[in-house]
C-alpha cells in the first residue's frame, strides 16, 4: 500500500505520523511537543489537509524560534506533513530571519497570531519545496531520504512537462551571457548542457559540446568556442535544476527540440495577455494537480487563446487546439510562429454552433477540428486552459476594463437566462463554464478569472448547479495584468468536472504569489450559504408614514430623487452595502437621517439595536481592505460576545471618522425647512463645557445604563465598570477634544461649511471644526496625537478580536 492510500486511512494525526515515518525510513524518533523529531529534520503533522504548507510552517517555526531563544540545537531540515500535502525546507534559510526576534508570537504554536502567519508566509515563500502525495509521493520520500543522507535538498528534475519552462530559464540566465550565438542556436547549446552530467555526455552525437576552460563551462557549435560573458547566471540555475535528466526521459526530450524558440515577451503584449511569469507558475501548478505527464495525457483546447501566450510553455503543441473570437490572432501566430503544430482558429466560443434550444451542433459552422470534435465525442482526456473575458465588460484579463455595453448578451447568456442563475449570466468567464458543463461534462479546466464565482453571493445559484471538485490553484495580484484597474486576487483554479456527480464547494486552500510572481503565503477562499452573512444579523426596523430627510454626508441633502420613510424611535441611521470587505471600507457609516448617498443598504437605529449595529459597523471598519482579503465575506459571529467587546466596539464606532452624525438646522428638502438632532454626543454639557444645551442627552443615559463588567486583566483591578481602560482612554482623550471645541468660536464660513449653528454638534463637526482652527494658526493648536494613540490602542485590541469571534475567517 503506497504513503498516499495509507493517508487516506488515516483516523487520527498518531496515524499520520506512523505512516510517514515508516515511508521515510526515520530512525531514532521522538514524538514530543514537536511532532516527529530527528537529528535531521523536524515535522509538523495535521490529521488532514485544511491548513496551507504556510500554516504548518509557522507553527513549526514557534518551535524553532524557541529553541533558538534558549540555545538548543536546531536540525538542518523542517518539514511539514498532512494526508495531501507535504513541503521541506533548509532551517538555513529561516534562522537569520528568526534570530532577529520581530515576530509576536501567539501564546502557543498552534494560536499563532496573523501577524505571524504573515510574517513567515512572506520569507520562507521561495525556501521551501512542496509536494502533492498524490501525485507525487515518490519525489517528496527520495527528496527527504537524499536530504538526511547528503545534507542537501535535491534539485528540481528536468522532464517533458517543465522542458520549456526550463529552456526558457534557461536562456534568460544562461543563453544570454553566451557572447556571439544566434537566437536559433540556443536549443542546441541548451541540450548539450542538460545532457552532461559535469564529466562526460549522455549522447556522443549532439551537435555541440559543452566543455570546462579555466574552471569555467564552454560551449562549441561548428568548431567554434563560445564563453560566458558571466557564469554568476550558471551558477545559480544549475543550483535550481538536476542534470541530466532522468535516462527514460532523454531522447524524448530530444525529439522536442524544434519546439524550442526563445520567447520575446513583448510581442505578446496586449489582448488577452497573461505575463510568462505567471504562465511558469500555472504550469507548475498543473504538474503538480494533474502529475508529471499531463502534457502528454491531456488534449488541451484554449477557447479565448488570443496570441497564444497562456500555451507557449507548453511541450508538446500537436496536443493543443487553440481558438479565438478575432481572425487577427490567428494571424498574428502565423506571423509570429506561435506553436505552430498546434491547431488554430477562429470561433466564437459563446455564440457558434449553439442552436436555438441552447443544444450544440457543430455542423452549423463545421469551424471545429475533426481531431477535436472525435476526441470530445470519445471521451478523451480534456484540459481546458484559458483566460477568458472576466467580469460584465467584455475584457479579457490584461485587456483593460472598458464597458462594452449589452456585450453579455450571447446565446449562452440566453440559456443560462432560461435556468434561471441569476447574477451570473451577466459575467462572460462564467458563461465560459456553463457551455463547457453542457459540451464536454467531465472536462478538466484550469482557468484565470476573478475569484467571485467561488464564493461571492450573486453566484450562489450557479455554484449550486456547477459540480466540480477543486484540485489545487494560487492566485496572484490583479497587479502583475497589465491594463487592469484595482487591486484583487486573480485565481488560477484547476477543476475536475463532472456534471453528472453532485460535488459542492465548501472551500478551497490556494497558494498565494504577488505581482512579480514570487510566493508570499495561501489564503482560504469560503463559499458559505447566504443565511449566515452579517447584513442579516440586525433586524431591520418598521417604517411608518413620515418623510426622511435624505442626507449623502453628515449635514448635506442628497439629490437622491427617491422619497424615503422614517422610523419611530429612531436616533440615527446606519449604511451599511454589500457584505464583503471590498465595499466595507467605503460603504459603512452612521449618520443622523437616512443616507442615500451611496448604493443603497442599511437600517435605522434605534435604542434596541444599536449594540448590534455598534458591532457591525466596527467590525466592518476594523480591518482594512488589501487586495487579498477583498471578497471576504462577514459572518454572523459564532462565538459568545463579552459586555466589554460590545461596548468597547460602541465607543469605537463613536470616535471613529465614518461617524457622521450631526446637528443642524435650516436644512432645505422638499419645500421645507428641516432640522437634525444628534443623539451620539457621550457626555453632558457640563463636562465639556457646551455653551448651551443639547436637545438630547440619549447617549449619555445609554451608556450609564450599560451593564458593568469586571474585566479579565488582573492589572486592571477587580472594580466593575462598563467600560475597558482602552475604552476610558480614547472617552478621556475624546472629550479634551470636544473641550477644546467649545472653547472658541470658529469664523462665519466655517459655521456655515459645517452647519455649526446648534450645540448638540456630531463628532464630524468637532474633529473638521478643531482642524481648520489649526489650519487657519489664527487659534491656539489643538494636538489630535494623545488622541489617536488611544484610538489605535483600542482598535489594535478589537481588531484581532474580529477573527477569533468569527466576523471573518482567516
Amino acid at each position: 500500500m503506497s504513503l498516499y492510500q495509507k493517508l487516506q486511512k488515516a483516523s487520527s494525526e498518531e496515524d499520520v505520523k506512523d505512516a510517514y515515518i515508516k515511508a521515510l525510513g526515520l530512525k531514532e524518533v521522538q514524538k514530543n511537543l514537536i511532532d516527529i523529531q530527528t537529528k535531521e529534520i523536524w515535522f509538523e503533522a495535521k490529521q488532514n489537509a485544511k491548513l496551507s504548507s504556510y500554516a504548518m510552517f509557522t507553527q513549526l517555526m514557534h518551535y524553532v524560534q524557541d529553541a533558538l531563544n534558549k540555545g538548543h540545537y536546531v536540525p538542518p531540515f523542517l518539514c511539514v506533513i498532512d494526508t495531501q500535502k507535504a513541503a521541506i525546507m533548509k532551517s538555513e534559510d529561516v534562522i537569520p530571519f528568526l534570530e532577529k526576534k520581530t515576530i509576536k508570537w501567539g501564546k502557543s504554536a498552534s494560536s499563532y497570531t496573523q501577524e505571524a502567519l504573515d510574517a513567515i508566509s512572506a520569507h520562507i515563500g521561495t525556501h521551501f519545496v512542496s509536494f502533492k502525495i498524490e501525485t507525487h509521493e515518490e519525489e517528496f520520500i527520495n527528496t527527504v531520504k537524499n536530504a538526511i543522507k547528503k545534507g542537501d535538498i535535491i534539485r528540481t528534475p528536468i522532464t517533458p512537462d517543465n522542458l520549456k519552462q526550463v529552456f526558457d530559464k534557461w536562456v534568460a540566465m544562461i543563453g544570454q551571457e553566451i557572447e556571439g550565438i544566434k537566437d536559433e542556436e540556443y536549443a542546441l547549446l541548451f541540450f548539450a548542457d542538460i545532457m552532461h552530467d559535469g564529466t562526460v555526455s549522455t549522447h556522443d552525437n549532439l551537435p555541440a559540446e559543452l566543455m570546462h576552460k579555466d574552471g569555467a563551462p564552454v560551449f562549441v557549435l561548428n568548431g567554434k568556442v563560445y564563453k560566458l560573458g558571466n557564469t554568476e547566471g550558471y551558477r545559480q540555475f544549475w543550483a535550481i535544476y538536476h542534470k541530466p535528466p532522468k535516462a527514460e526521459y532523454r531522447n524524448y526530450l530530444l525529439e522536442r527540440r524544434d519546439s524550442l524558440i526563445p520567447i520575446d515577451e513583448r510581442s505578446f503584449k496586449g489582448a488577452y495577455y497573461t505575463p510568462l511569469n505567471v504562465v511558469d507558475k500555472a504550469y507548475d501548478k498543473l504538474a503538480e494537480t494533474l502529475g508529471n505527464n499531463w502534457q502528454k495525457s491531456y488534449i488541451v483546447w484554449d477557447m479565448c487563446c488570443g496570441v497564444g501566450n497562456l500555451e507557449v510553455k507548453h511541450s508538446n503543441p500537436r496536443n493543443i487546439y487553440m481558438s479565438t473570437l478575432d481572425d487577427a490572432d490567428v494571424d498574428v501566430m502565423k506571423a509570429t510562429k506561435t506553436c505552430v503544430a498546434a491547431t488554430r482558429f477562429q470561433y466564437d466560443y459563446l455564440n457558434d454552433d449553439i442552436d436555438d434550444f441552447g443544444n450544440i451542433d457543430y455542423s452549423l459552422t463545421n469551424k471545429i477540428p475533426q481531431g477535436l470534435s472525435q476526441a470530445i465525442a470519445e471521451g478523451k482526456k480534456i484540459l481546458i486552459l484559458i483566460n477568458p473575458p472576466y467580469g460584465e465588460t467584455g475584457s479579457g484579463i490584461g485587456k483593460g476594463d472598458k464597458n462594452k455595453k449589452e456585450v453579455e448578451q450571447t446565446k449562452i447568456n440566453a440559456l443560462m437566462k432560461t435556468q434561471e442563475l441569476g447574477y451570473a449570466s451577466k459575467e462572460l468567464f462564467v458563461q465560459f463554464l456553463v457551455r463547457i458543463a453542457k459540451e464536454i461534462p467531465t472536462a478538466t479546466i484550469a482557468m484565470f478569472s476573478k475569484m467571485k464565482y467561488v464564493n461571492a453571493p450573486n453566484f450562489e445559484k450557479f455554484r449550486v448547479e456547477w459540480n466540480s471538485k477543486y484540485l489545487g490553484g494560487f492566485v496572484v495580484h490583479s497587479k502583475a495584468f497589465d491594463g487592469l484597474k484595482g487591486d484583487f486576487p486573480i485565481g488560477f483554479l484547476v477543476w475536475q468536472t463532472n456534471q453528472k456527480k453532485k460535488t459542492s464547494i465548501a472551500e478551497i486552500s490556494v497558494d498565494v504569489i504577488d505581482k512579480k510572481a514570487k510566493p508570499i503565503g495561501a489564503k482560504i477562499f469560503y463559499n458559505l450559504p447566504n443565511n449566515i452573512f452579517l447584513n442579516i444579523w440586525i433586524d431591520k426596523p418598521n417604517t411608518n408614514d413620515e418623510l426622511a430627510l435624505p442626507l449623502s454626508n453628515a449635514t448635506t441633502i442628497s439629490n437622491n430623487p427617491r422619497l424615503k420613510k422614517s422610523c419611530d424611535g429612531m436616533v440615527g441611521f446606519f449604511y451599511a452595502s454589500n457584505n464583503d470587505l471590498q465595499h466595507a471600507g467605503q460603504e459603512t457609516l452612521i449618520s443622523s437621517s437616512i443616507f442615500t448617498g451611496g448604493n443603497g443598504g442599511g437600517l435605522y437605529i434605534t435604542p434596541e439595536n444599536l449594540w448590534q449595529v455598534a458591532i457591525v459597523y466596527s467590525v466592518r471598519r476594523l480591518i482594512k481592505q488589501t487586495w487579498l482579503n477583498d471578497r471576504d465575506q462577514f459572518l454572523i459571529p459564532t462565538e459568545p460576545l463579552t459586555e466589554e467587546f460590545k461596548n468597547d466596539c460602541l465607543i469605537w464606532m463613536l470616535f471613529n471618522g465614518s461617524n457622521l452624525t450631526a446637528s443642524a438646522n435650516d436644512l432645505e428638502w422638499n419645500d421645507k425647512k428641516w432640522s437634525i438632532v444628534n443623539h451620539f454626543i457621550p457626555f453632558t454639557e457640563e463636562e465639556v463645557g457646551a455653551n448651551d444645551r443639547f436637545e438630547s442627552d440619549f447617549m449619555v443615559r445609554y451608556l450609564a445604563n450599560l451593564t458593568p463588567v469586571r474585566v479579565s486583566n488582573p492589572d486592571r483591578g477587580n472594580k466593575p465598570s462598563w467600560a475597558s481602560p482602552e475604552a476610558k482612554a480614547v472617552l478621556a482623550e475624546g472629550k479634551k477634544l470636544w473641550q477644546a471645541y467649545f472653547a472658541n468660536t470658529d469664523v462665519r464660513a466655517v459655521r456655515e461649511e459645517l452647519k455649526l449653528n446648534r450645540a448638540d454638534v456630531g463628532w464630524y463637526q468637532v474633529r473638521n471644526a478643531l482642524k481648520k482652527r489649526n489650519e487657519s494658526g489664527d487659534y491656539q493648536p489643538v494636538s489630535f496625537k494623545p488622541f489617536e494613540e488611544a484610538y489605535k490602542t483600542l482598535s489594535e485590541k478589537l481588531q484581532p478580536m474580529v477573527y477569533e469571534l468569527g466576523f471573518l475567517r482567516v
